[in-house]
């Protein structure tokens, strides 16, 4: 599959749509929506197409890049990689869309940066060499930054710092984790190597490894993002614009269980499993905390924003099972709230355009005005607070059985969050 040619058109599609704007407007949104969604198709077809063995990480492009220190552009896919793309397609179109009478001043510059946003995630979610996979991480940051601080709300510049400086901070920490890893490759085998699979190869050291390890697992823990290392969220869902929220939450949280999944499980099975009683109790502590701060709010979009901290803490504590259950609970649940939580962050934005007000006192009788509306709002707040029938609950059940048989104590603790899950999503609803 040409990952590279998806990434690249994205570039150049949010490019054209930044120029042509200067000549004629509103022509980037429609550049955008056709575009995506023509990229949308054209990535089902090839995915539906292909004869590739995708149980297993298919390589889809080897080149040198930088050739001096054996940094390759090193893209490979496979089961996994593939489900988030295509989910990340999917939730851009749908920031496109929410976007389309939300913004009105500079829509080329807007829908340029959501393109390069879109671009820098598929760049996380195929890209095997680890500076690439560094650098992809950046190129998701800037525009992202750039869409809160530009297109925000009142305090916008401040929650566009403040996410800055977590994110980068913590991708500092992994980046310095990275350039010992390959350091420690050319110890081993004498030549620096900065692919996965040779990482994969020679395995992490004994003793160091542990602290490299905790390098990637912070960068990931923020971006999730896991309690201590929250703080960040709710200031950004808050103050992005529709589409920067539905980006965030759908598919940003996404790349740092990914990024659990692949760099941390997989590539330091040793240390995780030495780290997992503390990772599972910042888990069990992130769904409980979420869950109760989610109630407290009185604000529409932080009260989401909480809540997703909270079903991430699921994620989290399901990916340090080490069992097929965890892993099955944690990638259902990831795809589930990506889509429950982009609809609630759409509806959200839709009130507000029409309300100015993000307040739930001020929601009263949506109901009986807006019956299909009503509707809708009632399935995604069931759905995300796992409502038994739903993905959501289907992800957080199998994920709790992975829990329990591993500690449970901790499945007890993480089972009052779906209690307290039930009871804002009432509140929200109501």
């Amino acid at each position: 599959m040409t990952i590279t040619f998806l990434m690249l058109s994205f570039v150049a599609f949010g490019a054209l749509a930044w120029v042509a704007e200067s000549f004629r407007k509103n022509s980037a949104k429609w550049i955008a929506i056709l575009s995506t969604s023509g990229l949308t198709l054209e990535f089902l077809r090839l995915w539906l197409t292909s004869s590739a063995d995708l149980t297993s990480l298919f390589i889809v492009a080897e080149y040198d890049w930088i050739a001096a220190f054996h940094i390759e552009y090193l893209l490979a896919v496979d089961h996994l990689s593939l489900l988030l793309i295509l989910l990340t397609f999917f939730l851009a179109i749908i920031a496109i869309a929410i976007s389309w009478k939300e913004i009105g001043e500079n829509q080329g510059l807007y829908y340029c940066c959501l393109m390069l946003t879109v671009a820098g995630i598929v760049g996380v979610f195929s890209a095997f060499d680890m500076f690439l996979f560094f650098f992809f991480w950046e190129v998701m940051l800037l525009p992202m930054t750039a869409l809160i601080a530009i297109w925000g709300h009142e305090n916008r510049r401040f929650a566009a710092l403040k996410f800055f400086i977590f994110t980068q901070a913590s991708s500092l920490l992994m980046l310095v984790s990275i350039i010992v890893f390959a350091y420690w490759h050319y110890h081993v085998v004498g030549t620096i190597s900065f692919s996965y699979f040779d990482w994969l190869a020679i395995g992490a050291p004994r003793g160091v490894g542990y602290y490299l390890m905790l390098g990637f697992f912070v960068a990931f823990a923020v971006k999730l993002p896991l309690v201590p290392f929250h703080s960040w969220l709710p200031d950004a869902h808050t103050q992005a614009p529709t589409a920067g929220s539905v980006l965030l939450a759908g598919i940003l949280l996404k790349t740092g269980a990914y990024g659990l999944i692949r760099f941390v499980v997989f590539l330091f099975p040793e240390a995780s499993r030495e780290f997992s009683s503390i990772a599972m109790t910042l888990g069990a502590i992130s769904v409980v905390y979420g869950a109760i701060m989610a109630f407290s709010q009185s604000d529409f979009k932080r009260l989401v924003a909480y809540s997703s901290i909270s079903h991430m803490g699921f994620v989290i504590m399901a990916l340090f099972t080490f069992s097929r259950n965890g892993y099955d609970g944690a990638i259902v649940t990831m795809v589930a709230h990506g889509l429950s939580s982009a609809a609630l962050f759409s509806f959200a934005g839709i009130l507000y355009a029409r309300l100015h007000s993000r307040q739930l006192s001020d929601f009263g009788g949506l109901w009986q005005s807006a019956p299909l509306m009503g509707g809708f709002a009632l399935a995604f707040i069931a759905a995300g607070f796992g409502m038994p029938g739903l993905a959501n609950f289907v992800g957080e059940f199998y994920s709790l059985i992975a829990v329990f048989k591993h500690d449970q104590l901790l499945a007890i603790v993480a089972a009052f969050g779906l209690i307290g899950s039930a009871i804002y999503g009432m509140k929200l609803f109501q």
